[in-house]
């Protein structure tokens, strides 16, 4: 492994790292006959000053062993590579995780070494070459963003803190409180495993091809979950909430409760009012009605 050369507690920063440019990134995708699809959710980052943003959001050092996904043509994995300790990058597309590791070579040759690139749908991912990741830092794929992010929560569970880019609108979601207009299904989910925070705006202009929209970066940081409840049937009472947002929960509950009777019962026994409604509920609400429907 290269050696770091930080001082005790300091984040490392290698100068041997060259990031890429807009010129690069397109140059790169010529030579590998890469057109971004919309399919897959690919916008590359073209602006050097964007990654680094994004590592330094990210609070990780070179203690860390950064997971990313989606790692595209490198951009984000340079910047990575300056600071940390190794990357683990999962890459859906077979041709990009070919080349990737000769970018490394080519733009951080000391870093070469501790980059591992595993070709594979994050979503399918049960196993990670290498050191066990601490944190997970990504761009992620608008299309399956959320997906990806619950899923490695749920199958990595020594990711410890991290940062993630998505969607503007899905990070208003994830970092929602209850009761605002944004709150939902994946603002309680994502809160089982971590805290949440938004961490900035990141304009459409620094990406290749440039998206519809504005992207929004997520900071988390990872939290044990509540203790005896169980994940599975928690999310079930979650999703039957909000499957339909203007109902009650006595009625939105009545189908997983056994009848609307049922549901209004576990309610009262959880303290929640049959009246309200799923948007205003937080985690613990959520599993506290699980407890009662059991």
């Amino acid at each position: 492994m290269a050696a770091l050369r930080r001082s005790a507690g300091a984040p490392h920063l290698s100068t041997d790292v060259r990031l890429l440019g807009a010129g690069d990134v397109r140059r790169l995708a010529e030579e590998l006959g890469v057109a971004p699809t919309k399919k897959r959710g690919q916008n590359f980052v073209i602006d050097a000053n964007t990654v680094r943003r994004i590592v330094r959001a990210a609070g990780v050092d070179g203690d860390d062993v950064v997971l990313e996904v989606g790692p595209g043509l490198g951009s984000l994995t340079l910047a990575l590579l300056e600071t940390v300790r190794s990357v683990v990058a999962v890459e859906v597309d077979e041709r990009l995780a070919a080349a990737l590791p000769a970018t490394v070579a080519e733009h951080a040759p000391v870093r070469a070494d501790d980059l591992h690139v595993v070709s594979a749908d994050a979503l399918r991912v049960t196993e990670l070459p290498g050191p066990a990741p601490t944190a997970l830092v990504a761009n992620l794929p608008y299309n399956v963003s959320v997906p990806v992010l619950l899923h490695l929560f749920e199958t990595v569970p020594t990711l410890r803190h991290g940062l993630v880019m998505v969607q503007a609108e899905v990070a208003d979601r994830l970092t929602a409180a209850p009761g605002s207009r944004t709150y939902g299904v994946p603002s309680v989910k994502a809160a089982w495993y971590a805290e949440l925070r938004p961490a900035g705006r990141v304009g459409r202009n620094v990406f290749w091809p440039a998206p519809n929209v504005d992207s929004g970066l997520v900071a988390w940081t990872h939290h044990e979950p509540p203790a005896d409840a169980d994940r599975a049937r928690v999310f079930a009472v979650v999703d039957a909430a909000f499957a339909q947002r203007r109902k009650t929960l006595r009625s939105a509950l009545a189908g997983i409760a056994g009848g609307a009777d049922a549901a209004e019962a576990a309610l009262r026994t959880a303290g929640v009012s049959p009246q309200a409604r799923g948007e205003q509920l937080d985690l613990a609400a959520y599993v506290a009605i699980t407890r009662a429907l059991a």
